[in-house]
């Protein structure tokens, strides 16, 4: 009779989240995911064929859990990006660890950020339509002058370079956006 199986691909999964959201995936080991997910790496193994695919799907699993983080986003401004803005800044703050993971890693497994931060329901996508409703003619290249800020305030957050309160990053994302349509 075959042994049953204690530690499923999911329960190594959840571990190797927690890990990476704690620690940073550059700790995920196989030893040590062994360890938090309490068993030897040879269930690793038998669900993933090496690190690497277990890295994939973990990857594949985060940007899951920004586009669930960002549509609980309360979205509570009718300018195009901010709202945007204000979830892809807090979540650079709340979750560094998976942050840097997804948007400030050199190994995104072929993804753009652009297809990370569009994710399954088409999060830029959405935007680029608000800014076009309101009259931007051209709203991809609205969207890449917002990004650029916006990137760059998430990443000073992760330094501790970025302490404005929400009300003052608002008003901030609000002021670009409509100095940036006089220019379009």
């Amino acid at each position: 009779m075959a042994r049953k199986e204690t530690i499923t691909k999911k329960d190594i999964l959840n571990a190797a989240f927690e890990m990476a959201s704690e620690e940073g995936f550059d700790h995920v080991t196989a030893r040590t995911l062994a360890a938090r997910a309490g068993c030897s790496t040879q269930p690793i193994f038998r669900v993933y064929k090496n690190m690497e695919e277990l890295g994939k799907e973990l990857f594949d699993q985060v940007i899951e859990y920004f586009g669930a983080y960002y549509n609980e986003f309360p979205k509570k401004n009718d300018t195009p990006f901010v709202n945007l803005g204000l979830a892809y800044i807090r979540f650079a703050q709340e979750n560094p660890k998976l942050f840097r993971l997804l948007f400030d890693s050199e190994n995104r497994h072929g993804k753009s950020l652009y297809d990370i931060m569009n994710g399954q329901d088409g999060i830029i996508v959405k935007e680029i339509n608000s800014a076009k409703l309101q009259g931007c003619t051209n709203p991809s290249a609205m969207f890449m002058k917002m990004w650029i800020f916006i990137h760059g305030a998430a990443c000073m957050s992760l330094t501790g370079d970025y302490d404005l309160k929400e009300e003052e990053t608002i008003t901030i994302l609000e002021d670009s956006y409509h100095a940036f349509m006089q220019t379009m």
